[in-house]
C-alpha cells in the first residue's frame, strides 16, 4: 500500500474519519505513520471531533495492515489507556511534544526538595533565556552529561578548558556566556548551601515554605513575574548568580513547584493541590 495514497484506499477508514482527518491537515498513510494512532486521536478530540476508541483500532490496524478487530487483545488494551491519558485536560503549551507532554504530567510544578535538581533546573532555565523551553528540553540529556550529572561541586571546578571543550559541543547551547555563568552559578550555589544548609531550604522562604497555588483560567493569565520572583532574583544576583532575572527565577519557581500554575481546568492543578 502506498504512503501517500489518500486515505479513503486505505482499509479501516470510513468517510466520515477520512474527513475528520483531512481537516486536521491528515491525508496519507505517510501522515498517519508520523502521528501514530493515540496523537491522531487526541488531536482530533482537541478540534472538537466526535472520535471514538475504535478509530484508534481502526488507525493502529493501517498501520500494521490489518482489521481493526484482529488487532492483539493486549495492544488495544495499551491503546485504550494511552487513548485515555492522551485527552486529559492539560495545559495547552506542551502541544503534542512527547517530551514537554511528560515533562508537564511528571515534573512541572512538582515541589523539589532536592538540591541537584535545583541545580539543574538553574542550569536549564538560564541556557533558556531568549530561547524556547522546548528547545532546551530537547537538549537536557546532552546538558546532563556535558555538566556533570548537574553537580555543582563538579561544575564549580570547570575551568577555562572545560570551557572551551563545552564550546565544541553541539548537544548544548554553545553560548559562551551562559556557559561561564553556569560554572560561576555552581560556585554561588554552594556558598549558598554552605551559608543555610542546602539550597532547597534558602530558595523555599521567599515562598514561606509553602507552595503558592494560583488559579489561572487561560495562559495569558499567568504572569512572566511576580514580587516573590522579583524578590528572589534580586538576592540571587547579590549573592553572584547570573542569567537570574525575574522572569528565569519565575520560571525556575513554576518548574520546582514554588508555585501551582497549571491551569483551572488541567488534571495535574488538582493532582498537585491536593498533594
Amino acid at each position: 500500500m502506498s504512503r501517500t495514497g489518500t486515505l479513503a484506499a486505505l482499509q479501516n477508514l470510513g468517510p466520515t474519519s477520512t474527513r475528520w482527518l483531512n481537516a486536521i491537515g491528515v491525508h496519507n498513510r505517510h501522515d498517519l505513520e508520523k502521528l501514530g494512532a493515540v496523537a491522531t486521536y487526541a488531536i482530533l478530540k482537541a478540534h472538537g471531533y466526535n472520535a471514538s476508541l475504535n478509530l484508534v483500532y481502526a488507525i493502529e490496524g493501517v498501520l500494521r495492515g490489518c482489521a481493526w478487530n484482529k488487532l492483539p487483545v493486549k495492544r488495544k488494551a495499551q491503546l485504550k489507556a494511552a487513548a485515555v491519558d492522551a485527552v486529559k485536560p492539560r495545559c495547552a503549551w506542551p502541544a503534542n511534544d512527547p517530551h514537554m507532554l511528560r515533562y508537564h504530567d511528571q515534573e512541572w510544578g512538582v515541589p523539589v526538595h532536592d538540591d541537584r535538581k535545583h541545580f539543574e533546573f538553574l542550569i536549564l532555565e538560564g541556557a533558556q533565556a531568549g530561547l524556547s523551553w522546548r528547545t532546551v528540553l530537547h537538549k537536557r540529556t546532552a546538558y546532563r552529561i556535558a555538566f556533570a550529572g548537574f553537580d555543582p561541586r563538579r561544575v564549580a571546578r570547570f575551568d577555562a578548558r572545560k570551557v572551551r571543550t563545552l564550546m565544541k559541543n553541539a548537544g548544548i547551547i554553545r553560548n559562551r556566556l551562559k556557559i561561564e555563568s553556569t560554572i560561576s552559578n555552581a560556585r554561588a550555589f554552594l556558598a549558598v548551601q554552605k551559608e543555610f544548609g542546602s539550597f532547597d531550604r534558602y530558595i523555599w522562604r521567599f515562598v514561606d515554605g509553602r507552595p503558592i497555588v494560583n488559579r489561572w483560567a487561560t495562559q495569558r493569565d499567568i504572569p512572566a513575574r511576580t514580587p516573590e520572583s522579583d524578590a528572589l532574583s534580586d538576592d540571587l544576583k547579590q549573592r553572584g548568580f547570573r542569567f537570574v532575572g525575574s522572569t528565569i527565577v519565575y520560571a525556575h519557581m513554576q518548574a520546582t513547584g514554588l508555585v501551582n500554575d497549571h491551569l483551572v481546568h488541567c488534571y495535574r492543578h488538582r493532582a498537585l493541590r491536593r498533594g
